[in-house]
């Protein structure tokens, strides 16, 4: 049994979004949820590991279908492919349901499922950058990964148990059911009174996640942005550079350690251009920064996607989009909080080190994660059509 975890102290309770500033706090409170459960659990995730704290899930999750809870679990089968199937005997026996997403197949390994989804009795829901992994474990900076999360209550929740089910009907990824999920409303933008809910998909679809907030960098003044996996489309890249020509600030903190290093280095080679135009740039030092946060003047995103070609055009991806100043305000103190722990790179020293090797390689990632992991994925989907 893992040690108790964190709970958050940062509730505004007369909100229905709370923020939850660490792994330690985010997974404690989930696992609270699934304890409180009286009628059904609905958990979707890229990584779950076999670690002391997914054995913290099972139980509760087993424990769950004992008293009668509906309880379905889906993982995506390339992020998880360390867990055995016999794993999940125990709650298979309970009643449980298991279904793993995409299984693994070379022709068609590229598009995953990257959300994050916990719901609880259809009032309670979890979003966020963090898996179910010893790593997340912490408080991001004396120990486990930098992440980030939100809990959910109110219409909202709805909309996330509805896309959990259509994702959860066609999990197993027969060819026709692909095909079927493509047609779906897999990809799009859900509006309740307080948010919106923004659904991606793989493609070339018009992508809801890139659209809101290219539309939103447009009139923006001030943004703030804490992202795992840097590498925007031109068009992203574009507007949050305008933002600073025009005079506004832009602040981004990214990983300085990475746990895919390829994504940072293709990541760095984008600096020089983006610090031009007047963007700081940061590098979040303690540990590893796994992290999702877009703050656009008083509004803000959270969820699953990271602001790189794979969570844009080849995940499943969700963020959560909400105009609200009190959160905004909220979202800040986190971000100032990192930045204490980060380091500002200095456009002529980051120029200066930079080598021909270095830049050489830098290229080479881009080209990689830019352009042969997209061509390779869209051909993929294209086969199955």
């Amino acid at each position: 049994m893992m040690p108790q975890l964190a709970k958050s102290s940062n509730l505004n309770l007369k909100s229905p979004f709370h923020w939850l500033w660490t792994g330690d706090q985010a997974l404690g409170e989930m696992l609270d949820a699934i304890d409180a459960a009286q009628h059904s659990v609905r958990l979707e995730m890229y990584i779950f590991h076999q670690s002391p704290i997914g054995e913290d899930f099972l139980r509760a999750l087993v424990t769950a279908s004992n008293r009668g809870v509906r309880v379905k679990v889906m993982l995506d089968a390339l992020g998880s492919m360390l867990l055995p199937e016999s794993f999940w005997a125990a709650l298979k026996e309970n009643g449980g349901e298991l279904r793993w997403f995409n299984p693994l197949n070379m022709s068609r390994f590229g598009f995953r499922d990257h959300r994050k989804i916990l719901v609880c009795d259809q009032k309670v829901a979890f979003i966020g950058g963090f898996n179910i992994a010893t790593e997340y474990l912490g408080d991001g900076v004396n120990t486990g990964w930098r992440d980030l999360g939100m809990k959910i209550y109110g219409p909202l929740v709805e909309e996330l148990s509805e896309a959990f089910d259509q994702m959860f009907s066609i999990a197993d990824f027969r060819q026709k059911r692909f095909s079927r999920l493509r047609r779906s409303r897999q990809q799009r933008l859900v509006k309740t009174d307080e948010a919106e809910l923004l659904l991606s998909a793989p493609g070339r679809q018009r992508n809801p996640i890139k659209k809101a907030i290219i539309a939103d960098l447009k009139k923006a003044k001030r943004v703030q942005i804490i992202c795992a996996y840097f590498l925007p489309t031109w068009n992203l890249r574009r507007e949050l550079t305008a933002v600073a020509r025009r005079g506004g600030q832009v602040q981004l903190i990214l990983p300085g350690k990475s746990d895919v290093p390829l994504s940072q280095a293709a990541s760095r080679s984008l600096y020089r251009r983006v610090m031009q135009s007047g963007v700081e740039i940061y590098e979040y030092g303690p540990q590893i920064l796994h992290a999702k946060l877009i703050i656009v003047d008083d509004i803000v995103y959270a969820g699953s996607a990271n602001l790189d070609m794979r969570s844009l055009h080849l995940n499943y991806e969700l963020l959560v989009r909400i105009a609200d100043a009190d959160l905004a305000a909220e979202a800040r103190k986190i971000f100032t909080k990192d930045l204490t722990h980060s380091v500002r790179i200095d456009p002529d020293e980051w120029r200066a080190s930079r080598t021909y090797w270095i830049r050489l390689r830098q290229r080479w990632a881009y080209f990689i994660l830019a352009r042969l992991d997209p061509l390779i994925t869209r051909h993929q989907i294209r086969q199955l059509r």
